[in-house]
């Protein structure tokens, strides 16, 4: 029974806006995502109550329930280790520093499930989240465009001090790029999926490659090199495995090319940004050739990489614990005290920090779980005859996720409030999608 009456229109609504809410959150700041976070969970424990827990757990599910055990677990043994090694630090950050934080980690198990839920029984309106996608997303452009031009954006925020690169409304946090390239793509399966009736969708020829370039520039002029490699790879494999995208494929190259020769030729910031980027990349190679991590010359990340490896060997059955990395990578026994770069906060690839946070044995977990959602999302959906098959809407999430997972790529921390809400929110979407016995997309 419920808490408090109400209809079944308002909970759609309700709970499709707490979760259209999230892209807006992630530009107002890890504080209002969290908001954001814990309101959604609590609503849905105050209506649905022991509901909320009785949705049928997949393999996915259990897997997922035993990877935050082994957090929990993790974090309290390594409070007692780093206790017992080092009382001073131990009192400096507390005695149970690590295992608040796996306690408090917990809050994305349960977001995953209240999706999950939400999902199942047909309470979410996905409309609502793709077109907040694509409105934030164009919002996001539109504000480096300004700060591009008038040297500040429309909340005052300038650029970085180089210059080379532009953060629009995240102000120093350089991450615009990032936040395009995640989440406009449901710009592109908006229009098909919710506005296939209307003009929007008669003219979409016209309105595609506009907006292509919109968000071609605003990855550009923001600096940020990854995103917009990322970027690329995940249009491509939409245009590969879509069919109905193909269309597009010399278009997109040809705008694609032409874009990015003007920028390169006319803007010296850009230019400057990718020769930059090519010359690491080739200083990268002469590294791994070499195996001469401590030179001068040698870039940080890959410093930040190596440090990875002594760090794990300290853990490497079950982990350091959360956010631990920064510890024990000054403790290692092969660290260089007369070298200027020790250690950094994480080592800035999702599977190395799986490994030195949850050790081995986290790894398997997540490998395990990846593996199992590209089979229920991707292989089923492309190389199977499923019921889901002819769901669209599940599209955007499957490439989202597995250019999430991508393995060869510098990345923010793993266990950081933005980066763990967006692969949490793809994830429970796409497994919810997928997991259902047929198609949603009429519905909406």
């Amino acid at each position: 029974m419920k808490l408090f009456s109400t209809t079944e229109k308002f909970e759609k609504n309700y709970f499709s806006c707490l979760i259209a809410l999230l892209p807006i959150s992630f530009i107002a700041g890890n504080l209002i995502i969290n908001a954001n976070i814990i309101i959604l969970i609590m609503s849905a424990v105050l209506l649905y109550r022991s509901q909320l827990f009785s949705i049928k757990y997949f393999h996915i599910d259990k897997l997922l329930f035993i990877y935050f055990a082994l957090i929990i677990f993790t974090g309290i043994y390594n409070d007692i280790e780093i206790r017992q090694a080092n009382v001073g630090y131990s009192d400096f950050v507390g005695s149970y520093h690590t295992s608040i934080k796996s306690f408090l980690f917990l809050k994305y198990l349960f977001l995953y499930l209240v999706i999950r839920f939400l999902i199942q029984n047909d309470i979410l309106n996905l409309k609502i989240f793709f077109i907040i996608c694509s409105l934030s997303s164009l919002f996001v452009c539109f504000d480096i465009f300004f700060q591009f031009i008038y040297g500040k954006d429309i909340f005052g925020y300038g650029s970085s001090f180089s210059g080379r690169k532009l953060g629009g409304p995240f102000g120093d946090e350089l991450i615009a790029g990032g936040y395009i390239q995640r989440f406009s793509l449901f710009t592109f399966f908006a229009i098909p999926l919710f506005f296939r009736d209307t003009l929007i969708n008669k003219y979409k020829n016209f309105i595609v490659p506009i907006l292509l370039s919109i968000f071609l520039v605003g990855i550009i002029l923001s600096g940020n090199r990854m995103p917009f490699i990322l970027y690329l790879i995940l249009l491509s494999l939409v245009v590969l495995f879509q069919q109905q995208t193909r269309k597009f494929f010399f278009p997109f190259i040809i705008l694609f090319s032409l874009i990015f020769l003007f920028a390169f030729n006319f803007n010296a910031k850009v230019k400057n940004n990718f020769i930059n980027f090519y010359g690491q990349i080739n200083k990268m190679q002469t590294v791994l050739k070499t195996n001469n991590f401590e030179s001068r010359t040698t870039p940080l990340y890959l410093k930040e990489f190596h440090s990875f490896y002594d760090t794990w060997l300290m853990n490497k059955y079950l982990g350091g614990g959360l956010k631990n990395f920064r510890y024990y990578c000054h403790v290692r026994d092969n660290i260089d005290k007369d070298i200027k770069f020790k250690c950094n906060m994480h080592p800035h690839n999702y599977y190395l920090e799986i490994l030195t946070e949850t050790g081995m044995l986290g790894f398997f977990i997540v490998i395990s779980i990846i593996l199992l959602v590209l089979y229920v999302s991707f292989y089923k959906k492309y190389f199977s005859k499923l019921a889901y098959q002819e769901n669209n809407i599940i599209i955007p999430f499957i490439f989202l996720f597995m250019i999430e997972i991508f393995p060869f790529k510098s990345t923010g921390s793993f266990f950081t409030t933005g980066n763990t809400t967006y692969l949490f929110l793809i994830l429970s979407i796409l497994v919810g999608l997928a997991k259902k016995d047929i198609s949603i997309e009429n519905k909406f």
